[in-house]
């Protein structure tokens, strides 16, 4: 059975932070290949700052193309918006019967678990991979930190994120060292995050 990691998220857009996720995850575990999931709609951000769904899954393509265990997905591009991870899952199992699909997130998506949509079900029926993240609110342990499907990996805490990167495009500063030369290359002359 092929093991694939599902690792979602808006790409909005993916930095080399994610990149060097994917690779200690799959450097670290017995995962065939890690997909990286472009989502529409996360039920919990703003659309307003988003990116055209196939300029996010451009980026993501450029950046994976020199990575021959990872890949791009345009799975929830025809699901219901907003996208909820379990109807996701549900799609994949169905579309792929003989792939295992685990799932990765942070530390920070964990402790707010129970706000997602059929939480009980996705952590009783999923592998859930979890990565450290440095997150300022007070770290409560996730009620769900003990239970057996989920796995803890101590992979490097990588302080980047989009935002700041789209907020540092609008002030013209030099985002060159953060991005994947590709997706650098994609945005740099674009209007995209002006």
């Amino acid at each position: 059975m092929k093991k694939i990691g599902l690792f979602f998220g808006s790409f909005n857009p993916i930095h080399i932070g994610h990149l060097i996720l994917a690779n200690y995850i799959l450097e670290h575990s017995d995962m065939d290949e890690l997909w990286f999931v472009v989502s529409p709609q996360n039920p919990f951000k703003e659309k307003k700052s988003l990116l055209k769904d196939h300029n996010r899954l451009d980026m993501v393509q450029l950046a994976v193309k020199n990575y021959p265990k990872m890949r791009a997905s345009n799975v929830e591009f025809s699901l219901p918006q907003p996208s909820y991870t379990i109807d996701t899952l549900t799609y994949l199992h169905e579309k792929y019967p003989d792939y295992s699909f685990s799932l990765i997130m942070g530390e920070d998506n964990l402790k707010n678990l129970h706000k997602w949509k059929n939480a009980e079900t996705l952590v009783k029926n999923h592998h859930i991979i979890v990565y450290p993240r440095v997150f300022e609110e007070d770290k409560k342990d996730s009620e769900y930190l003990q239970h057996e499907n989920i796995s803890l990996i101590k992979a490097p805490v990588i302080e980047l994120s989009a935002t700041e990167i789209r907020n540092m495009i609008k002030t013209g500063k030099n985002v060159r060292p953060m991005l994947p030369p590709e997706v650098f290359e994609y945005l740099d002359g674009s209007s995209f995050y002006k």
